[in-house]
């Protein structure tokens, strides 16, 4: 089946239309760009593996939601550590209600964008307690999932978070990741350093190929 001009660009509508902070223009603009309806939307839900009030991934996936808007919506989970510690005894219905909520909104989505901190060389408690609840579910089985970062180091802490999402998720992506050295930047200078030009195409870009891999 054909691809529309929209599915081959590159950017798939990010370069076009992408007004001065780094958003995307009005859905509308984009597909009079392209002259054709734009179908890809995508509702993707990412999780920060912080617990930070001004936690450094926290901040840059809400600075990679705001480039993504509106062509499509990225909801910010920043409430990991309101999880209740992860039980076997607690995984019939009704779970807890924290616990309820999270695993609808991972359903609810079209795909999944994690960053994460690295605790002692690995995956934080938060963010794996949080993977816990989800492993005997089946929302996250054939769930896309891509991987953010937003530190130079943290290399064993991805290794060990890829091994787990492979064997959670069929569609988890080795091959979509985008990283960022923004350790110790406050939240206004990262929304600042994603929006300057180059960073800015390599996150609508990173948006549009998450976007290709949902839809595929």
């Amino acid at each position: 089946m054909a691809r529309s001009r929209l599915s081959l660009h590159p950017l798939a509508c990010s370069v076009p239309n992408l007004t001065a902070n780094g958003s995307y223009a009005d859905k509308t603009a984009v597909e009079a760009e392209f002259g054709e309806p734009y179908t890809n939307f995508m509702n993707f839900f990412a999780i920060s593996g912080s617990t930070r009030k001004l936690s450094t991934n926290t901040a840059m996936l809400r600075a990679l939601s705001h480039i993504a808007q509106p062509v499509h919506s990225i909801s910010v989970f920043e409430r990991i550590g309101d999880l209740p510690v992860f039980s076997p005894d607690l995984e019939m219905d009704p779970l807890p209600e924290p616990v309820q909520n999270f695993a609808e909104m991972i359903r609810q989505s079209d795909g999944l964008i994690i960053s994460s901190p690295e605790y002692v060389r690995a995956i934080p408690g938060g963010l794996k307690n949080a993977i816990d609840w989800l492993v005997s579910r089946d929302e996250v089985i054939n769930k896309p999932i891509a991987l953010m970062h937003a530190s130079h180091r943290g290399d064993d802490m991805l290794a060990q978070l890829r091994m787990v999402l492979t064997t959670v998720s069929s569609r988890f992506s080795d091959e979509l990741f985008l990283r960022f050295d923004l350790m110790k930047k406050p939240p206004a200078d990262i929304e600042a350093y994603l929006a300057q030009p180059e960073n800015r195409l390599a996150a609508a870009d990173f948006v549009s190929r998450f976007a290709t891999y949902c839809g595929d």
